[in-house]
C-alpha cells in the first residue's frame, strides 16, 4: 500500500511538473497539458495512451458544451453589430454626469456587455475599444483607463451567461441554469466594488469633471435607441430561467438575435463584417475546444489516481476550520489564475477541490462561483493577465504603465471575493 501511494505521488508529480515546465518554456497551454499527459503515461505505462483519444472524444460529446462556441460568436456579433455601442450609451446616460462619470460608465458597460457575451476578453476588447480613447480625450490617464477596463472585463465571465460556468457545470455535473442564476449578484458585487474604487480615485486625481445630468427626456431617447441591445439579456436569460429553452439553445438564440439586430435593425453589420466575425470566433472556439479535450484527459487521469480524495483528506487534516480552509483555497486559486487560463484550470481543478468544499458544507453552485471569481481575477494578474494584454493591445500601452494602476482594482475585486466567499446568500439567494 505504501508503494502504491508513493507511485501515485510520483506519477502526479511528474504530470504537474511537466505541465508547468512546458508552460514556462512557452508551449501553448493546450499542447502543454496534452504533452504532460503523454509524457507521464510513457514514463508510467500502467495507463493506456488510448485513454487520451477516448477522453478527447468524450469531452466534446456533450450537449451543454455546444453553448461555448455560440456564446463566443454572439459576443463578436454584438461587438461588430452596434449592440455593444448602444449598451455603452445607455450606461453613459445613467452614470455619465457623476464625478469620474466615464470610469463608472466603463464598468457599467462591461456589466451590460458581460450579460450578453459570457467572455472576459470579448468584454474588455469591445468596451475598451470605445472607452479608453474616449476617457483619454476627457483627461483621464491612459494607464488608469486601460487598467479599469481590464478589471471590469473580468466581470464578463461572472455575469450570466458565462462560458466558465458552463465548463464548471459540465465538469461537476452541476446545473448550468443554477450557475447562471447564482452569478448575477456576485457579478454586480464586483461591478459595485470597481465603481466605488474608481470614483474615489477619480475624485482624488481630478479625473472626469462633474457634468450636468442630460435630463430624463434625453435619457429616454438614449434608452429607446438602445432598446434592442437592452432586450438581448432579457431574451437570453429570461428564456433560460422561464424554461423556454436550455442554456445551449439560448446561445443559438443569442447568435440569431445578434445577427438580425446588427444586420437589419442597426445596419452596422455587413457581409464582410460577418465573415470576419465568423473567422475570429472560429479561431477562438478552436483554441478553446483544443484546450478542453486535453484538460479532460488531465482531469480524468488525476481522478483515476484518486488525487482529489487525497488532497481533500490532506486539507481537512491541516485544519478543520472552515474559514481557514476557504482562505487556503482562495489563495491557491488566485495563484493558479495568475498562471493558467480559466477554462483548463476549471476543468482540471473543479473535480479536485469540490470534494473539499462539500466536506465543508458548501453547495457545489456556491463553490463554483467562488472558484470562477478567483480565476477571473487572474485576468488582471501577470504573468497570464489576458485582459491586461488585451488592454495593452487596444491602446498601444506598456504593461508596466497598466500594472501601476491595476493594484487598487485588484484589491477591490479581492474584497468582493471575500464577501462572495463568506456570505453564501450573495450567490444563493435566487436559488432558495
Amino acid at each position: 500500500m505504501l508503494y502504491e501511494g508513493g507511485a501515485v505521488v510520483m506519477e502526479t508529480g511528474v504530470l504537474f511538473i511537466a505541465m508547468f515546465v512546458f508552460i514556462a518554456i512557452g508551449v501553448p497551454i493546450g499542447f502543454a497539458i496534452g504533452a504532460a499527459c503523454v509524457l507521464t503515461m510513457l514514463i508510467y505505462p500502467n495507463v493506456s495512451l488510448l485513454m487520451i483519444t477516448q477522453n478527447c472524444f468524450t469531452a466534446l460529446n456533450s450537449f451543454p458544451l455546444l453553448a461555448i462556441p455560440f456564446f463566443i460568436l454572439s459576443g463578436s456579433l454584438m461587438s461588430s453589430g452596434g449592440i455593444a455601442k448602444r449598451l455603452l450609451n445607455a450606461a453613459s446616460a445613467i452614470f455619465g454626469f457623476l464625478t469620474g462619470g466615464l470610469a463608472l460608465v466603463s464598468t457599467a458597460a462591461c456589466v451590460f456587455f458581460g450579460a450578453v457575451s459570457g467572455s472576459g476578453v470579448a468584454t474588455t476588447s469591445a468596451i475598451g475599444g470605445f472607452m479608453i480613447p474616449e476617457m483619454e480625450k476627457h483627461g483621464y490617464d491612459k494607464g488608469f483607463s486601460a487598467a479599469l477596463v481590464a478589471a471590469s472585463g473580468s466581470i464578463g465571465v461572472i455575469i450570466p451567461p458565462s462560458i466558465p460556468f458552463v465548463m464548471y457545470a459540465v465538469a461537476t455535473s452541476t446545473s448550468v441554469s443554477e450557475m447562471f442564476l447564482a452569478g448575477i449578484l456576485p457579478g454586480l458585487c464586483m461591478g459595485a466594488a470597481l465603481m466605488i474604487t474608481s470614483h474615489f480615485i477619480c475624485k482624488s486625481r481630478g479625473y472626469g469633471v462633474k457634468t450636468k445630468f442630460i435630463g430624463f427626456k434625453a435619457m429616454g431617447r438614449t434608452f429607446w435607441d438602445a432598446k434592442w441591445a437592452l432586450l438581448a439579456p432579457v431574451i437570453i436569460l429570461g428564456g433560460i430561467y422561464s424554461g423556454i429553452f436550455t442554456p445551449t439553445e439560448a446561445s443559438v438564440v443569442a447568435v440569431v438575435y445578434s445577427y438580425i439586430i446588427g444586420r437589419f435593425v442597426y445596419k452596422e453589420l455587413d457581409t464582410k463584417g460577418v465573415i470576419a466575425t465568423l473567422k475570429d470566433s472560429g479561431e477562438v472556439s478552436a483554441v478553446t475546444t483544443f484546450m478542453l479535450t486535453f484538460s479532460t484527459t488531465f482531469s480524468t487521469f488525476i481522478t483515476m489516481k484518486q488525487v482529489p480524495q487525497q488532497i481533500s483528506t490532506f486539507l481537512i487534516g491541516v485544519t478543520s476550520n472552515k474559514i481557514l480552509l476557504l482562505i487556503i483555497i482562495n489563495v491557491f486559486l488566485l495563484i493558479v489564475g495568475c498562471l493558467i487560463d480559466i477554462l483548463p484550470a476549471t476543468i482540471i481543478l473543479a473535480p479536485i477541490l469540490l470534494p473539499v468544499a462539500l466536506k465543508m458544507g458548501l453547495s457545489p453552485v456556491h463553490f463554483g462561483i467562488i472558484m470562477t471569481v478567483n480565476l477571473a481575477i487572474g485576468f488582471i494578474t501577470p504573468p497570464y493577465g489576458i485582459n491586461l494584454f488585451t488592454a495593452c493591445a487596444i491602446c498601444n500601452l506598456s504593461m508596466e504603465r497598466i500594472c501601476k494602476n491595476i493594484i487598487w482594482f485588484l484589491l477591490a475585486l479581492i474584497v468582493a471575493l471575500m464577501l462572495i466567499t463568506y456570505i453564501p446568500g450573495i450567490s444563493m439567494c435566487f436559488l432558495k
